[in-house]
């Protein structure tokens, strides 16, 4: 249980650490990603605005203090690097500027400006190059501009980011499995305390209750059953299977507790206790339907696998409604069989359908009036936990509720 916490706490925090990380990691780069093509759009702007070509940056004055000299175009990169080619309104390359890039093949740089131009979109990217796409009547401007260089920085900031946020996860990672103890010993050193304190009283309630459970009987015997005398060896016959059911709780979770398995039969297991069950069903004036499938077996402990039928069987017998039908089935599913329990039961269980298997829960008045203490549930997931199988309860949509417990093959 601790180690299952232990893992809980490392995966909540490792998955909340990774969510913070991308969304970080992905607001940064997109964000560098937008200012790049800001940039671009801008400086094709400016130079759409020139006829296609470099615009000519004033010289800086010899005297700085010259207050109304102007440098507008002073944030464009001197090492810009752009082609533009200019069509006819009939798609015929009229001009191809070249001054400011190192491509000499000017068939290239007008097939490339054909595809721009060919296309639905006035902006975006063509490879590494970002284009602009100017039509008016009498011509057509095609301006590519090279963001090779600012592209492989921004892909490299960002498997740089990637790669660091990765680093500090393993980081986090390290930290929390060795401080996640930390947080942990208080609560194994307290469960380990509840444990222990349920054991020794269970063992020295044990006493008390034979002694009274033996001073009714003589009771009986020298002065003849009463109502007294069944009353009490009935509450003492209670108290015996709730001392022994905490005990055995105790005992299997405890992460030592190992039971001992063999190939068990596990259809004659089900068959024979569902045999048992069959009076008490049909003097409460109920009906048991048994469908189980042959030869199927599994690896466990015919003691306690016995326990968890009976555990199923009895909890459908008290709080089914009379005239109903339970039905128990096994059969095999994939690699594993399937234990299936139903019985009639009120809607107000399908609210707390989650909480059956909690610890003295018994949420609608039929359980709370029926003579249990909630513990039988409980010790039915300690059962198929230790088999390393799997319980769960399903309301259906026919008013059923349906106990579910698989147990690998």
């Amino acid at each position: 249980m601790i180690k299952r916490l232990r893992i809980k706490f490392i995966l909540i925090a490792m998955l909340s650490l990774f969510f913070v990380l991308a969304i970080l990691v992905a607001s940064i780069n997109i964000l560098a990603y937008r200012g790049v093509v800001e940039r671009a759009d801008e400086t094709l702007d400016i130079i759409l605005s020139h006829q296609g070509r470099f615009p000519q940056i004033q010289q800086r004055p010899a005297f700085p203090d010259i207050k109304d000299w102007d440098e507008p175009y002073s944030n464009i990169p001197v090492e810009t690097r752009f082609f533009s080619v200019i069509f006819s309104k009939n798609g015929d390359p009229v001009s191809v500027i070249m001054d400011n890039i190192s491509i000499n093949d000017r068939q290239s740089a007008i097939k490339m400006a054909k595809h721009v131009l060919n296309g639905e979109d006035e902006r975006g990217f063509f490879g590494n190059y970002r284009y602009l796409v100017s039509k008016r009547v009498e011509h057509s401007t095609v301006i590519l501009l090279d963001c090779t260089n600012v592209l492989t920085a921004n892909r490299n900031f960002m498997i740089i980011s990637i790669f660091i946020s990765a680093i500090g996860m393993l980081a986090v990672f390290c930290l929390l499995f060795f401080l996640s103890k930390l947080v942990t010993d208080p609560v194994s050193e307290s469960i380990e305390k509840q444990k222990s304190f349920i054991t020794d009283a269970g063992h020295e309630l044990k006493t008390p209750i034979t002694i009274i459970d033996a001073d009714a009987e003589l009771i009986e015997m020298e002065n003849g059953e009463s109502e007294w005398s069944s009353d009490i060896r009935q509450q003492t016959k209670r108290l015996k299977a709730l001392t022994n059911d905490l005990i055995l709780l105790s005992r299997m979770e405890e992460e030592s507790f190992v039971l001992p398995k063999i190939e068990l039969p596990i259809s004659d297991v089900v068959k024979e206790r569902a045999a048992s069950f069959a009076s008490i069903f049909k003097t409460n004036g109920k009906n048991l339907d048994i469908c189980v499938e042959e030869m199927l077996s599994v690896r466990g402990d015919e003691k306690s696998v016995s326990q968890l039928v009976s555990i199923l069987l009895d909890n459908a017998a008290k709080y089914s409604e009379e005239g109903d039908t339970v039905l128990i089935s096994l059969k095999k599913h994939n690699k594993s069989v399937l234990l299936t329990v139903s019985n009639k039961a009120d809607e107000s269980v399908k609210e707390n359908v989650d909480k059956l298997f909690d610890r003295f829960f018994r949420g609608d008045k039929s359980r709370a009036s029926g003579g249990g203490y909630g513990l039988g549930l409980s010790v039915a997931r300690a059962i198929t936990l230790s088999h390393r199988g799997k319980i769960w309860a399903h309301y259906t949509e026919d008013g059923r509720l349906e106990i579910n417990v698989l147990l690998p093959i």
